[in-house]
């Protein structure tokens, strides 16, 4: 057998661990890690969540690196722990951020110190070390954790000193960086993610309240962005609005009216966000009916069609062209007609019951049109553009009705 290490006296005092013992801890940080990380996702399910999230690749770095500075140290005593102070500040900042209290962490840190010595054991026996050494080692991973849970509790009480209304702003502050969009460097949103402990989703659903809003914070999702003093209100839900989302909306708001606007990629919340206020003016129009809550994916058509109001205006005065040179009165039936043909590709009688008139006066009015018109009722794709106009120009006219 192997003795890198000389077995110590049983009467020598428990003292720092011989730096050569780092060489034999270093193969194994690996595979410890590993095991170590079963352990603790296993005891502690909310931990296995996160490292399946997007800062998953973070949390594994910082636990790699407590392991490595342990056996660094060990090594060299005088090594820097500066990184590795910072990560667990950071440990702690997040559990404070999640409300979670610090048993949990401090929790995992034991659990993982007993996967480690577990493996000393192991290791310990095909080295046969004293059993003075791996009281020493013992001794010496516990002093260790207890100085991985002062940093952490550190961050964990730097975040529960600042007060309510200031992480408050701060959580605002994101909000309104995320809505800005591309110009905004992303290092300036991962840094205010990891002052909120608010991680980035891959999607986002915007939602538009009227104002004056108001929150119901405790039924609110914690990861809820809210800004409720701008003039339009608005929140921002991660993720898809599930039927969890959607129930947790509703009773986190009341007695106020909203928008839901569509679920999107982070970098286009401000898309969605603008989709949700304009259904709420067309809410306000008539154009939408009311209700505690629309949605804008029920209405993306119309959305669509009303999108730009001037560029309306131009595909109107193109695709009518063809009755601009007759009565209004006429033009007004024809145009009727027309938009009813369109919808339903009916027959005369169909037409004539839809219309109000003799199925006659509806053949007499399809050969005026087929004359005046041409091919643009037969080419489909100039047919389309005729229906989508005539169709925004319904929503318009309904619009206009309610406005007066």
């Amino acid at each position: 057998m192997p003795h890198l290490i000389q077995p110590l006296d049983i009467g020598d005092p428990l003292g720092p661990l011989p730096q050569e013992f780092a060489a034999i801890m270093r193969p194994e940080l690996p595979s410890l890690i590993k095991e170590i990380g079963v352990e603790v996702t296993r005891a502690y399910p909310e931990y296995a969540r996160l490292l399946e999230g997007p800062n998953g690749q973070t949390i594994r770095v910082g636990v790699e690196q407590s392991l490595a500075s342990f056996v660094d140290l060990v090594a060299e005593p005088s090594t820097s722990t500066t990184l590795r102070d910072d990560m667990c500040r950071r440990f702690g900042r997040f559990e404070a951020y999640e409300g979670r209290t610090m048993d949990t962490l401090q929790g995992a840190y034991r659990l993982g110190a007993r996967v480690a010595l577990r493996r000393a054991k192991k290791v310990g026996r095909s080295y046969n070390f004293s059993p003075m050494l791996m009281l020493s080692f013992a001794d010496a991973v516990f002093a260790y954790i207890d100085e991985l849970e002062s940093l952490s509790r550190e961050g964990f009480l730097e975040v529960q000193s600042q007060s309510g209304e200031q992480s408050e702003a701060m959580r605002r502050r994101l909000l309104h960086l995320i809505l800005t969009g591309s110009p905004v460097p992303r290092t300036a949103i991962a840094e205010l993610c990891e002052q909120t402990g608010w991680v980035l989703p891959e999607q986002v659903t915007l939602v538009a309240i009227r104002a004056p809003a108001g929150l119901d914070r405790f039924n609110a999702d914690r990861d809820i962005l809210a800004d409720l003093s701008d003039p339009q209100p608005h929140l921002l839900v991660p993720g898809p609005l599930d039927d969890a989302r959607r129930l947790m909306l509703e009773q986190s708001l009341p007695t106020t009216r909203a928008a839901i606007g569509l679920t999107v990629p982070t970098a286009l919340a401000p898309d969605s966000l603008r989709w949700a206020r304009r259904v709420l003016e067309l809410v306000d129009a008539g154009v939408i009916d009311d209700a505690p809550f629309v949605h804008c994916e029920d209405h993306l058509t119309t959305l669509w069609l009303l999108s730009d109001q001037a560029l309306l205006d131009q595909l109107t005065e193109r695709e009518l062209a063809p009755v601009g040179g007759i009565s209004t009165a006429r033009r007004e039936r024809l145009i009727e007609t027309l938009s009813i043909w369109l919808d339903t590709r009916g027959t005369a009688a169909q037409m004539g019951e839809l219309l109000g008139v003799h199925p006659q006066t509806v053949r007499y009015r399809m050969r005026n049109l087929e004359s005046i018109f041409g091919q643009q009722l037969v080419d489909p794709e100039a047919r389309f553009s005729t229906e989508a106009v005539l169709r925004a120009l319904r929503l318009r006219a309904r619009s206009e009705r309610d406005t007066h």
